[in-house]
């Protein structure tokens, strides 16, 4: 038994023995393998460097010098605006100023130094500096940002867009006291703050003095961005009134229009660039804006510029040369400035245009508040006032008549006599409330015959008239009818002027319910035309008929090395919109009634002696309407005349509305013409060989 036990504890003695030797074995084999393991990683390593050193050490060394070309663009001077004689009437006037271009990746704080800096040399107004923007200027600052970070609660868990907002707030409400030199400083950043990446913005566009020129040119280098520039502004050399149809641009601070905004940038515009903003300014924008300068420029990987390289100088706009004689329309504008009436009159407008070519030689205006008696240039009113109109429409309306056969040149004799009609008014002509007089087309256009508009208007849409009959009647296309009659002649139509804004007119209403207004419309009473387009209509019918587009740009040209008029680069020519198709006997037959009115033999004849005075004679329809201001009963008055009647040269037409009820009034229209006449011969082409 002993042996037993000794054996035992031999034989555990071995094993335990055994086990240790085993895991002594086991353990330098696994430091072997993970030195291995070591080995070969730092080998693939080493063969990596060496690869990227030997075989890419060049690419990256590129990669770090590398630049970036980008292209930076610059405005250049609008194209300028002139009379027909070659005068300018819009200019640009150059003023030094101060630039800056935003670099690549520039940070709120770079500009925020600039802007101190520059500060301490030019001086700009700040009277437009916002709360908000002298807020965002403040934390431009590392340490004030910190500073209000700080004092802002829950801070760290807010995105970076709703952490700007909360500082922004938090110094609007406890706005810091910003000196005058930091409100100048803040004024220059919030400009720069403006501008894209690249894009080149004014930061003082007028009144540079030469010591801010000299002192900024000195330290230009410690301000990276601003340069010293040149800005333009319109110039009205031949005065301000050409506004009122030349338009106006937009300043840099207004930019480009809102409601526009996303076409111009799709057209390559900034938006802080100055555009035309109304009338020619606007509807030529695309050839008076020119072409921008572009500079090639260079920005290393850290965005820093290395190298600025000009491509294109840019190019000046094109300039417009108008139809308009600026002499000749400020004597228009003159004349309609002293011969306005008072009382309820509401304003004057008047057009004159060569019946020919349909070129508009002045167009003038003014708009009158009858309750404060203000007055206000507004020669546009000419192209978008509507207004009735009276019986200048009596032409156009006999037109209708031998067009459509309702009467002819050998049959054309009507009865003036009241027109009594069950379910409207009685209408008569002025000068004839109850008897019979029988007259023929030319005389009726003499003496202004509403009756005899009316019956004509009734024949040619197949009404049989009889007194007393009912005006149910007549039928319900009365209106179309009378209406395309008088588009023909461009009433009712816009005319086509290369303007913006310019108005169709206005119809009243034309459904069967209002079927006994048809009739007034046959003598102008009812719709509501332009000025523009009575004085298209009126060419029409001085030319023989044909309806052209009035236009106020004759060329577009280009710049000569002296600054002046260069290459015609489009020559406008005469458009003739329709042909009115009435017979040559008809067209002779309502010249000579037009003729009669100013020359004519008739007691009735409406022309006045200012205008049967004139040389060479004229040919005129008179016009008055009855119209209310304020709930009183007042008139318009209208006048188109052209002349001389044989060869037109001019044509003119004037519209007065609001006037008191008064029949001294009515002439204004009149005199306004027959001043314009002796100005048109004066100042446009001589009278001598016409009759």
């Amino acid at each position: 038994m002993v042996e037993d036990s000794v054996f035992n504890k031999f034989i555990q003695r071995r094993k335990t023995q055994t086990n240790h030797d085993d895991q002594t074995t086991r353990i330098p084999f696994r430091l072997n393998l993970l030195l291995v393991i070591v080995f070969l990683l730092l080998a693939a390593l080493a063969f990596q460097m060496a690869y990227l050193q030997l075989k890419k050490g060049s690419m990256f060394k590129a990669e770090i010098n590398r630049t970036d070309n980008t292209i930076e663009t610059n405005n250049v001077q609008r194209g300028m605006i002139y009379d027909s004689t070659g005068k300018v009437l819009v200019g640009n006037e150059a003023h030094q100023a101060i630039s800056y271009t935003k670099g690549i990746n520039v940070t709120a704080e770079d500009m925020y130094k600039v802007a101190n800096r520059l500060g301490d040399y030019l001086t700009v107004p700040t009277n437009t500096l916002t709360d908000r923007q002298a807020a965002i200027y403040y934390l431009a600052d590392s340490k004030h940002s910190a500073a209000v970070t700080a004092k802002i609660p829950k801070a760290s868990s807010m995105s970076t867009t709703a952490l700007q907002a909360a500082q922004q707030d938090y110094v609007a409400k406890h706005k810091p006291e910003l000196s005058d030199s930091q409100k100048n400083a803040a004024t220059i950043f919030t400009k720069m703050n403006g501008a894209y990446a690249l894009s080149t913005t004014y930061i003082k566009e007028t009144d540079v003095t030469p010591t801010e020129v000299s002192q900024i040119g000195e330290h230009m280098s410690d301000m990276p961005g601003v340069k010293t520039a040149t800005s333009w502004s319109r110039s009205y050399p031949a005065g301000n009134s050409v506004k009122s149809f030349v338009g106006t641009v937009t300043t840099e601070k207004q930019g480009l229009p809102a409601d526009e905004v996303n076409e111009l940038l799709s057209q390559g515009y900034s938006r802080n660039d100055s555009v035309g903003s109304s009338y020619l300014e606007k509807a030529y924008e695309p050839i008076l804006r020119g072409t921008k300068s572009r500079t090639s420029v260079e920005v290393s990987n850290n965005s820093k510029i290395t190298k600025e390289t000009k491509e294109y100088a840019g190019a000046k706009g094109s300039n417009l040369v108008l139809t308009i004689n600026s002499k000749f329309q400020d004597d228009v504008q003159k004349v309609i400035d002293k011969r306005l009436p008072s009382g309820t009159c509401q304003g004057a407008y008047a057009v004159v245009m060569n019946p020919q070519t349909g070129a508009v030689l002045a167009m003038g205006g003014d708009s009158r508040d009858p309750n404060t008696g203000k007055v206000t240039t507004d020669a546009l009113g000419a192209i978008n006032q509507p207004i009735v109109m009276g019986s200048v429409v009596k032409p156009a309306m006999l037109t209708g008549g031998f067009e459509s056969g309702a009467i002819t040149p050998s049959n054309n004799t009507l009865v003036d006599q009241p027109i009594i009609l069950t379910g409207t008014s009685k209408i008569t002509t002025d000068w004839n409330q109850n008897g019979a007089f029988p007259m023929d087309a030319a005389l009726a256009l003499e003496e202004s015959s509403n009756s005899y508009a009316v019956q004509v208007a009734m024949k040619m849409v197949g009404f049989k008239y009889s007194q007393g009959e009912s005006i149910n009647g007549l039928p319900s296309t009365m209106f179309q009818t009378l209406r395309n009659n008088f588009s023909q002649y461009g009433l009712g139509v816009k005319t086509g002027i290369d303007l913006p804004g310019e108005s169709a007119g206005l119809k009243g209403l034309s459904g069967r319910a209002n079927i006994g207004s048809a009739l007034v419309e046959a003598f102008g009473n009812y719709d509501a035309y332009t000025t523009l387009q009575l004085a298209q209509y009126v060419s029409t019918l001085a030319n023989g008929g044909y309806r052209m587009q009035p236009y106020l740009v004759s060329q577009i040209r280009g710049t000569d090395k002296n600054g002046g008029l260069g290459n015609v680069e489009y020559q406008a020519h005469p458009k003739a919109l329709n042909y009115v198709s009435a017979s040559a006997d008809a067209k002779k037959i309502i010249k000579q009634g037009m003729w009669q009115v100013v020359n004519g033999s008739s007691a009735h004849k409406t022309g006045a002696e200012v205008l049967t005075k004139l040389k060479p004679g004229i040919a005129a329809k008179t016009g008055t309407a009855e119209t209310f201001v304020n709930g009183k009963q007042t008139v318009t008055s209208s006048i188109i005349s052209f002349a001389p009647t044989d060869n037109p040269q001019v044509a003119v037409a004037v519209a007065v509305p609001g006037l008191p009820e008064e029949t001294a009034s009515y002439l204004v229209n009149q005199d306004i013409a027959a001043d314009i006449y002796n100005l048109y011969w004066k100042d446009i082409q001589s009278s001598d060989g016409f009759k």
